[in-house]
């Protein structure tokens, strides 16, 4: 019977730990842009490791056009032309474990409708390197864009800063949100299972 209750709760202990090793991914939003836009992205950077980030680098998709940055303090951000690349650098330490920062920047959509994959790389201080580059299947996954022609997310303007839609971005937002949900709303199952189980071991032995 003991071995049974560890199974369980070995188990459940996976579930409750994939969502949030899944909402740990280097993430590029928003997931849906329009074409030929100007759109404003956002790349979301968490720590996943004892270690803190130092460094982080986005390579542009084919097509995409860089225009410009925000500034974050306490980092130094690089466009480089030729590789194609945007530099965020830490000045004094970095992302520490068990947080996270938002790196923003504009930049130009193509013309026609694909989908772009932002390849990222997270350089801890460690020394090692993780390489957001991979399908959607990978462990460390990149990010992926849907560039087509009617999009409502209230972010993309014209080359004139002029928004194309007034709706605002929360079908963008959502995943986000959504994880997080996820993630509380399997807890709070996982904890009601194993409250049953101990009830109707302890009653079994009544």
């Amino acid at each position: 019977m003991k071995k049974h209750v560890l199974g369980f709760i070995l188990m459940v202990g996976l579930i409750i730990g994939l969502p949030i090793v899944a909402s740990a991914h280097v993430t590029v939003l928003p997931a849906t842009s329009a074409t030929g836009a100007y759109e404003t992205y956002t790349v979301k950077v968490p720590v996943e490791k004892d270690s803190n980030t130092t460094k982080v680098v986005v390579k542009l998709p084919a097509g995409v056009s860089f225009s410009s940055y925000e500034p974050v303090a306490g980092w130094k951000t690089t466009f480089s032309k030729q590789a194609k690349t945007i530099t965020w650098q830490a000045q004094n330490g970095g992302i520490k474990a068990g947080q996270f920062m938002r790196f923003t920047f504009s930049a130009k959509n193509p013309d026609k409708e694909t989908s772009i994959p932002w390849n990222a790389y997270q350089y801890y201080q460690d020394g090692s390197i993780v390489e957001w580059t991979g399908g959607a299947d990978a462990d460390t996954p990149h990010a992926i864009t849907k560039i087509v022609k009617d999009v409502d997310n209230g972010t993309a303007a014209d080359s004139h800063g002029k928004t194309l839609t007034q709706k605002k971005a929360t079908e963008t937002a959502a995943p986000a949100d959504n994880n997080s949900w996820l993630i509380w709303i399997t807890l709070a199952a996982s904890v009601i299972a194993i409250v049953i189980s101990i009830i109707a071991i302890v009653s079994k032995r009544k």
